[in-house]
């Protein structure tokens, strides 16, 4: 497994914690919202809300909450203002570059605490289009391989037009284009293959290597910036090590 995929799995590990001070609630209301707004409240209908709503289920959302993460995206329940979706490019330390995914009810807010945290470390926000080029958008699925048939995942994944399947010890990842997205979900779930991770993402087309210590400076800013609950999702061209890995478990 990269040491992207080890960085993810323990980030999603803290997950546990961020549900106890309610932040990834927030997160997964505000995604549920969005994908209910995109295309409507028919999880039937709306592919997106459904991988929304069974994601936010196994980090174990009341019903409730998302229930009404929906109606706010459908517009029938108004409370808490109205959300908007956007991405700001910008440069971390040592030149790398950043996307970072925004769904927020307060832009002013969102925009303000991100120019803090990334002046302070010595980055800044970038022009539009300035990062976005390094970027392609990607169908991304990932789960654990323990108890999995690696071979029938790479078959069936291949076959509903995915274009990497790597496997590892740890996990499997899959990486298709975007339009293979809806394929490959629904033949893992016709197979009761829940994976930990299905989304759309943005793939760096070039990796950039750093010594530990700087990889290090540039995985804290990237964590800084996820912790702020308007942030969604921030993509790096970083090259992340299975050293700069270890180094952060170490000053965590």
């Amino acid at each position: 497994m990269s040491g992207h995929s080890k960085w993810a799995t323990i980030k999603r590990k803290k997950g546990a914690a961020d549900a106890k001070r309610g932040q990834l609630f927030t997160r997964l209301a505000r995604e549920i919202a969005m994908a209910a707004r995109e295309g409507g409240g028919d999880v039937d209908a709306n592919f997106k809300l459904r991988l929304a709503i069974d994601k936010a289920r196994a980090n174990n959302m009341p019903k409730d909450n998302i229930e009404r993460a929906v109606h706010r995206g459908t517009g029938e329940d108004r409370e808490g203002g109205v959300l908007e979706q956007m991405s700001y490019e910008a440069y971390a330390p040592h030149g790398i570059a950043l996307l970072i995914d925004v769904v927020t009810d307060n832009k002013n807010r969102a925009v303000a605490e991100i120019r803090r945290i990334l002046t302070r470390a010595g980055g800044s926000l970038g022009e539009a289009g300035s990062v976005a080029w390094q970027f392609t958008r990607k169908a991304y699925f990932e789960m654990a391989a323990e108890g999995k048939d690696s071979d029938a995942i790479f078959e069936m994944a291949v076959e509903a037009g995915a274009d990497d399947v790597s496997v590892g010890s740890d996990m499997i990842e899959i990486t298709a284009p975007v339009e293979a997205f809806k394929s490959i979900s629904e033949r893992l779930r016709t197979a009761k293959l829940a994976p930990d991770e299905a989304t759309l993402r943005m793939e760096p087309q070039q990796q950039i290597p750093l010594g530990v210590d700087d990889t290090v400076s540039v995985m804290k800013v990237i964590e800084a910036l996820e912790e702020l609950d308007d942030v969604h999702t921030v993509y790096s061209n970083l090259q992340v090590s299975d050293e700069a890995v270890a180094a952060m478990e170490a000053a965590a």
